[in-house]
């Protein structure tokens, strides 16, 4: 069963930043326009949305995430430092006028009903955590493997695709990747790659 979503949703478009449902987004929120929009949602149903916005630009990728508060703190100083625990990713279907500071959007979840309902089939993700181990231990990054164990298969594939050394394009492309096959096929895809990149300028330089 499809669980039901606000189809109005206050945004925080930020460039850089991509995150998946089942991971954790911590911020440290200091804007005027955000703190308001933390504040009302924190008011509401704690519900928001992240969308990563464009480069020197106003507009924003299509494809974002809704999240839920689940921390919150105020500061001295006036900032309010939350936690953002991914629900599911939405589309955006048109941004709606207002008087607020920050921006508000019309959205839809249902391409993406398998963030909530769960894959039907487990995937082979062998050759992916394989792979995911060395591009890491490359890279300088180090992860707790034992505790990343526990996690379930989708919070796995969402949490390597958020914190994985890779452009915000690629992320992108990953968050946009409407089943967890794909997703998977994506970034062993991406992995893969780099992999092969390092491999090869190592024989160069050689």
């Amino acid at each position: 069963m499809t669980k039901k979503f606000p189809d109005h949703i206050p945004v925080f478009p930020l460039n850089g930043v991509i995150y998946f449902p089942k991971t954790n987004l911590p911020l440290n929120i200091f804007e005027q326009r955000y703190l308001n929009l933390v504040n009302d949602a924190y008011s509401k149903d704690k519900l928001m949305g992240m969308v990563q916005s464009k480069k020197e630009s106003e507009s924003v990728y299509q494809i974002g995430c809704l999240g839920k508060i689940s921390d919150f703190q105020k500061n001295r100083d006036g900032r309010i430092l939350i936690n953002l625990t991914g629900i599911s990713r939405f589309k955006i279907v048109e941004e709606i006028s207002n008087n607020k500071l920050y921006r508000e959007f019309k959205v839809d979840y249902k391409d993406f009903n398998e963030d909530n309902n769960g894959s039907k089939n487990l995937i082979d993700t062998r050759l992916l955590m394989e792979n995911s181990k060395k591009f890491f231990k490359r890279n300088g990054l180090l992860l707790n493997w034992r505790e990343f164990e526990k996690l379930d298969q989708s919070q796995k594939i969402n949490t390597l695709a958020m914190i994985a050394p890779i452009t915000n394009e690629e992320k992108q492309k990953l968050l946009e990747s409407i089943s967890l096959k794909n997703k998977v096929e994506t970034l062993e895809s991406i992995i893969n790659f780099y992999l092969h990149e390092t491999d090869f300028n190592s024989q160069t330089i050689q």
